[in-house]
Order: C-alpha cells, then structure tokens, then sequence
C-alpha cells in the first residue's frame, strides 16, 4: 500500500502538519541508544529551530505525539517522528539567538550537499510544525505507539502513552521539507560537507 500526500488543499495537507515524518538535524550530536530508547534524558530549550532540506530517504518510519520538558516547570507538545535510518540531502538547520545589548544572532548549519547525503541511524525529531511532499510505502495509520518495534519510542525525558495514536511505515520519501523542531537525536549522525556559519542578524534557512 501507498499513500502520497501532494501540496495542495486537500486534508492531507493538514494532517502533515503533526502527523508525517520531518526531516531534521543537530550538528554534533551522537547521543548512545539502548534498544531504541535514550540512555539520558534531557529538557528541551525555549527556542525552537528551523530545518529545511532538498529530499530524505528514510526507513522503518514511526510519528506519535508526545510532551517534551522544557525546563524545571514547562512542558512543549510535539509530533516525534522516528526512522530507523535515514538519508538526508541538502540540508540546512538554522536558529537565531538573541544576545543582550548585541542584538541577533544567527547560527546556520549545512551538510549533505556536493552528492554525498547526510546519513543518520535511529534518528528522533520532535517538531511542531512541517511542510513537505511525502510518499509513504505500506503505511499503517491508527496503530498503539508502543506496538512498533523499530525504530520504537524514544522515551528518556517524553512523556507519552504507549497506547496512543499512531502510524508507520516501512519506508517514505520527503523532498522540498522546511519545519520546526524543539530537539533532535540520533545513534549515529554522518555529516558529509558540513559548514557552520555564525551572523548578526536574521539568516535563518527559510
């Protein structure tokens, strides 16, 4: 079975919003997984930051809502979107930190250009927003989050019900992805091309 999502105004296209995969990417982070789930749990930051990429290939791909700490007291809702391996192409990560009395600054990440895609293992996403085409291959929509087995939720600082909704699929297909996120992990991250470029200003990736 597969299902295509297209830009457009369908309701697909709402759904996408919480409900298909993101593409996404920290610089550095190399964070160890123990059967799926994060050996260390951490609180997400107050800022956001923003994502965009030209196409990912993913497999063993799985979405299910959860919270995510932020901080001693607050608490973010997210879409996290799994895969148990994942090819990125073209991919920028940007986000813009206020500095006291400086003003802003941008801090721009690029890697996975020149033909030689970013490749991740267990990767993890936590957004609340995205845009993208997508293309799903045996997608199961409806399932307990807790049934998938690969890659599995992430656990570690979420909170999130096992039996809550769901979907998965063996594989997907994004091209043309902008999207926010709160947090991104993976087991291994290989950023082929990498530059990183720090501005005053607002230069974000999209």
């Amino acid at each position: 079975m597969e299902s295509q999502m297209a830009r457009g105004g369908t309701r697909w296209k709402r759904f996408a919003v919480v409900m298909v995969p993101s593409v996404a990417a920290t610089a550095a982070i190399g964070v160890a997984l123990a059967q799926g789930a994060l050996a260390a749990s951490f609180s997400v930051s107050g800022q956001e930051f923003k994502v965009s990429a030209q196409k990912l290939d993913g497999t063993g791909f799985l979405q299910y809502g959860a919270v995510d700490a932020q901080g001693k007291n607050g608490a973010v809702p997210v879409a996290v979107s799994a895969f148990k391996s994942a090819s990125i192409t073209g991919m920028c990560q940007s986000v813009v930190v206020p500095v006291p009395v400086f003003g802003d600054v941008s801090m721009k990440l690029t890697a996975g250009g020149g033909g030689t895609p970013v490749q991740a293992s267990n990767l993890y996403i936590d957004l609340d927003n995205l845009n993208a085409d997508a293309t799903f291959n045996n997608i199961n929509i409806g399932i307990a989050a807790g049934d998938n087995t690969s890659p599995g939720m992430k656990g570690g600082n979420e909170k999130a019900d096992p039996s809550s909704f769901a979907q998965e699929a063996d594989s997907a297909t994004l091209t043309n992805v902008q999207q926010t996120a709160w947090a991104t992990s993976a087991g291994t991250f290989k950023l082929s091309g990498l530059s990183m470029h720090v501005s005053k200003g607002d230069n974000e990736c999209y």
